[in-house]
């Protein structure tokens, strides 16, 4: 009996797993990916698809809105269309190479981003070209007017997801929280100094927006923004008489101001109620003709004018299939910096569409606001690009949450 259990153990103790040897365990860890993340090796194509038919629209859009006043002005007709079709051309590129460059590899490109735009934005402020009361662009031999604020909006995305990304604690405490918020309001200031109010309150979207899904503290959100609020409604009553405070006299009732700042928001208007529900067809707004510059920032009104309601709705269905991809890809992503990333650029996406059919619609006082992808803007739309590029290389990478 004593010779057989003494058997039984000796079988016993050598059929018992061993564990791994150290180092051989750690080499494991270092090559097998955690359980949680997968790699799906394919972007998100409806949020590639949805952005080339975007992009597509804006082309098409800027064309019909621009060829009129572009012919008047001895331009010739398709000089407008030319110039976004080629930076469309470029975007593509970008937006291909962004999508197939690992975006891990931008973790530490916030601050050169950073601060070579503050340092643009300072030669804007000094010798910037002055269009419509604001300084924001520079001239750039063969590239033509660039802006560089909307680099900035690229370099707050980047720098407040790396501090996440290095230390989610760090807006745990007041200090770390200030720091970010103060590396929000010097890319702010920069901006305010060309008179860029739009730009500005894009930039503080975005960067306070990351900030806020970041931080576990709502309270301090709060307290900021009613300080912020009241600050504004000051600004607007004490200098009422300003520029900005006619614009909010002029959104109050528009048609007390008909050739003056109040002019552009009525053609606007006008051209919205004449679309009607399926519009006049593309190329027959009769309102293109009155609207300043109505490839820009009114784009969305001849859009209204010419595809009707049912068109508008559609193209405000692409914005939102758009930004509910992004929310995926943010949800889902595989570390913090691809998911603050990610949150960044839906912030700018959105805000930047809300903000442009609120100021078309009169919802909100006129303001100088591009609608992604599809207003003209060379500087705006590789921005827009190159953004999504990267957004489509995070959707590449996610955790494994049941779905997407």
């Amino acid at each position: 009996m004593v010779s057989n259990k003494r058997a039984y153990e000796h079988e016993r103790e050598n059929t018992r797993p061993r564990p791994r040897p150290k180092v051989a365990q750690e080499r494991v860890e270092q090559r097998e990916p955690a359980a949680n993340v997968i790699n799906r090796g394919s972007i998100d194509y409806t949020m590639c698809f949805v952005t080339v038919v975007l992009v597509l629209i804006g082309i098409v859009m800027i064309f019909s809105a621009s060829y009129h006043q572009a012919a008047m002005r001895g331009f010739g007709t398709f000089h407008f269309v030319r110039q976004q079709a080629i930076f469309a051309s470029a975007g593509f590129l970008v937006m291909y190479i962004m999508a197939n460059i690992n975006y891990r590899l931008l973790v530490k490109t916030g601050w050169l981003l950073y601060f070579i735009s503050s340092v643009m934005l300072v030669y804007v402020a000094l010798f910037g070209v002055v269009v419509g009361g604001a300084r924001r662009w520079i001239e750039l031999p063969i590239i033509g007017r660039f802006q560089p604020s909307e680099v900035m909006k690229v370099a707050v995305i980047f720098v407040i997801a790396f501090l996440v990304f290095r230390d989610r604690r760090t807006l745990d405490t007041w200090k770390g929280f200030f720091y970010a918020s103060g590396i929000v309001g010097f890319a702010v200031s920069l901006v305010l100094l060309g008179r860029s109010l739009s730009v500005s309150l894009i930039i503080t979207i975005i960067g306070m927006g990351m900030i806020f899904a970041a931080s576990p503290h709502i309270w301090r959100f709060v307290v900021m923004g009613g300080a912020a609020a009241g600050g504004l409604v000051m600004y607007l009553t004490v200098l009422s008489e300003d520029f900005r405070g006619e614009r909010v006299n002029a959104w109050l009732d528009p048609f007390a101001f008909p050739l003056g700042v109040g002019y552009q928001t009525i053609q606007s208007l006008y051209a919205i109620a004449s679309g009607g529900l399926f519009g006049l067809g593309i190329g027959e707004s009769r309102q293109k003709s009155f609207i300043p510059e109505p490839q820009h920032d009114m784009i969305f009104a001849i859009i209204a004018e010419e595809l009707g309601f049912a068109g508008s709705a559609m193209i405000l269905a692409l914005f939102g299939l758009l930004i509910w991809r992004g929310i995926m890809a943010a949800i889902h992503a595989a570390d913090m910096f691809g998911a603050m990333v990610a949150t960044g650029i839906v912030l700018m996406i959105a805000s930047q569409t809300i903000i442009n059919v609120a100021v078309v619609t009169n919802t909100i006082p006129n303001t100088g606001m591009p609608m992604p992808f599809i207003s003209y803007g060379g500087t705006s739309l590789l921005v827009s690009m190159f953004l999504v590029g990267v957004l489509l290389n995070i959707s590449r990478y996610h955790k494994d949450t049941g779905g997407a």
